[in-house]
């Protein structure tokens, strides 16, 4: 065999064997697919053939107490234009006259808009409402589509919006109600399966299965909405009068806990929601559940309920004031740098004695005041139904760093932090026969599946009967003759006490700075209302008798007329504001 021969056959078998483990390499790679990545490409054909969308339920209503809604969802449409449409002028023409005034622009703006080029359908008119959108839906206009969208509104506007919060652009809860009850106002949403074409658009008689969504449920809240705007409006008209900083008020039934009212200042626009300036974002908090703060001489009742109940002292109890006290080397005066001379503790309470106070926690000792100050809830949650309540902070004799100081200081609410909301419910206990309450803002869950009632819950006995009757009487003449006069209400008698605190700073105090308060309950003899009033940095007067107690007693008089509550003299009653 010739040379050349050997290599053509050699160059042949060469060609042979490529061939032969291309068809080996072939049938195996087929048989791979066929097998091992069989159930991929099912699925990947399945997603090529198959659509599928996310049915978004109709999200619930947020309501007040008596039905009234404050934060619903409407459907609305946007109107687009699909610029692959490839219209005539005539088309173009005729198509913009009858859209034009149904989404209210000129018929030049849409001809254009008609004529634009582009890969995706653009946005012609945004949130046009309903009856408009099915109307320009069911004319089927080549080059137009009405695509249904849902919006969240606030009947109401800007009333309670920390409260009920706002939703993202999914229509899912950020603030508030509305992602603390996200679940249920959210529902559960549906499916949509339906065979498509090469080009992803539903084949018209293919095949289509929907599953319908749970649609979310109501939320009724204990708000009630008079009351509620009645708080704004004077929390604001005290702002202005003011000039301060912020402020809150808190209005609860005594004998429940249902929080009818919680205002903050300031606040935002729920409607539209600035989430792009950071210096807004503190404004989305439920201040009365997440701000701490020294409450001040409020926190008096609190020692005076410990020694009564101790059996310590009685409303008659002598105390001469002298007008200082010494601990751990601290002098310690009272507010106005007066010494009271010969009290009883009624006068403690009505002249607001800081001596006398220091006197009755000494009689207490820190293990019988702590305790107390313990089962009035202070240092821990309320467990309302809403994210981010903070606990508090109390230092007992149990903690590290403390000392006589600050058994004195506590005793006259400097030293300990709380929130409002603890404090309007620790004070509400006072005129509940010592009983204090769980706060609630959420009544009922309502559903397809029927209504789910939130009730009052009773947390703890704190005092005897006998022991809040006694001190009731006694915040009366505090409330009406003492430093709480100003929160004297026409027709009824109140008990209350007003406090104003320092602001602490640093370890320390600012001395032009204070928080005004005042918290108080009505009718004397079956208390009904407790309220919390706290205004922070007035800056023409610093007193919680003369700025928070007047401020108390408007939205206690009207509260109290708009329930019809019956006045203890009718003849000295005053008029409604509506």
């Amino acid at each position: 065999m010739s040379r050349e021969s050997k290599i053509e056959r050699w160059r042949l078998a060469v060609i042979i064997l490529i061939l032969a483990g291309s068809a080996v390499g072939l049938v195996l790679r087929l048989g791979y697919l066929q097998t091992v990545e069989h159930d991929s490409f099912v699925k990947l054909a399945a997603a090529e053939h198959w659509g599928k969308q996310e049915i978004v339920p109709h999200r619930g209503t947020i309501r007040d107490r008596n039905g009234y809604v404050l934060a619903t969802t409407v459907t609305t449409f946007d109107v687009l234009v699909d610029p692959k449409a490839s219209l005539t002028p005539d088309k173009i023409a005729k198509t913009a006259s009858l859209i034009a005034p149904l989404v209210k622009l000129p018929l030049d703006q849409v001809r254009s808009a008609l004529q634009s080029k582009g890969d995706k359908p653009a946005l012609l008119a945004a949130e046009v409402p309903y009856e408009t959108g099915s109307q320009i839906a069911k004319m089927q206009l080549a080059g137009i589509e009405a695509r249904k969208v849902t919006k969240r509104v606030y009947p109401e506007g800007n009333l309670a919006a920390p409260l009920i919060g706002f939703v993202g652009r999914d229509q899912r809860g950020l603030t508030g109600l509305e992602a603390d009850f996200n679940r249920e106002l959210m529902g559960k949403p549906g499916t949509l399966v339906y065979e498509r074409d090469t080009v992803g658009e539903e084949i018209p008689l293919g095949y289509r299965e929907e599953s319908r969504p749970q649609e979310g449920a109501d939320v009724v809240m204990t708000i009630d909405r008079f009351i509620q705007r009645l708080v704004e409006t004077e929390l604001d008209k005290a702002m202005k009068k003011h000039n301060s900083s912020s402020a809150t008020v808190i209005v609860m039934e005594v004998k429940t806990g249902a929080i009818l009212a919680v205002a903050n200042r300031p606040s935002f626009d729920l409607t539209k929601p600035n989430l792009e300036d950071n210096s807004k974002v503190n404004l989305f908090r439920i201040a009365s559940i997440t701000d701490m703060y020294e409450p001040g001489s409020i926190f008096k009742v609190f020692t005076m309920a410990a020694a009564l109940e101790e059996k310590l002292v009685t409303p008659a109890t002598p105390f001469k004031c002298t007008g200082v006290v010494y601990k751990n080397g601290w002098a310690i005066r009272n507010w106005n740098g007066a010494a009271h001379g010969n009290e009883t503790m009624t006068d403690v309470l009505k002249n607001s004695c800081n001596i006398g106070t220091v006197w009755v926690g000494d009689l207490l000792g820190a293990d019988r005041f702590y305790k107390y100050v313990k089962n009035f809830g202070f240092g821990q949650r309320t467990y309302i139904e809403l994210e981010g309540e903070a606990s508090g902070q109390v230092r007992t004799n149990k903690s590290g760093g403390w000392a006589a100081i600050d058994l004195a200081a506590n005793a006259f609410g400097q030293g300990i932090s709380v929130t409002p909301l603890q404090l309007v419910t620790a004070f509400g206990a006072l005129g509940n026969g010592g009983k204090l309450m769980r706060p609630y803002v959420v009544r009922q869950v309502v559903d397809g599946g029927g209504t789910r009632d939130f009730d009052p819950v009773v947390v703890r006995r704190v005092l005897s009967e006998d022991t809040a009757r006694t001190l009731t009487k006694m915040m009366n003449v505090s409330g009406e003759l003492g430093t709480g006069n100003l929160a004297s209400v026409p027709g009824y008698r109140i008990a209350g006490k007003s406090g104003t605190a320092q602001i602490s700073l640093k370890g320390g105090y600012t001395g032009d700075t204070s928080v005004a308060g005042f918290a108080g309950f009505a009718p004397l003899a079956d208390p009904r209302v407790v309220i919390l009033v706290r205004v922070d940095e007035p800056k023409d007067i610093p007193w919680g008798s003369s700025v928070a107690a007047p401020l108390f007693k408007n939205i206690m008089e009207q509260t109290l007329l708009y329930l019809r509550v019956p006045p203890t003299e009718p003849g000295k009653v005053g008029k409604p504001a509506w």
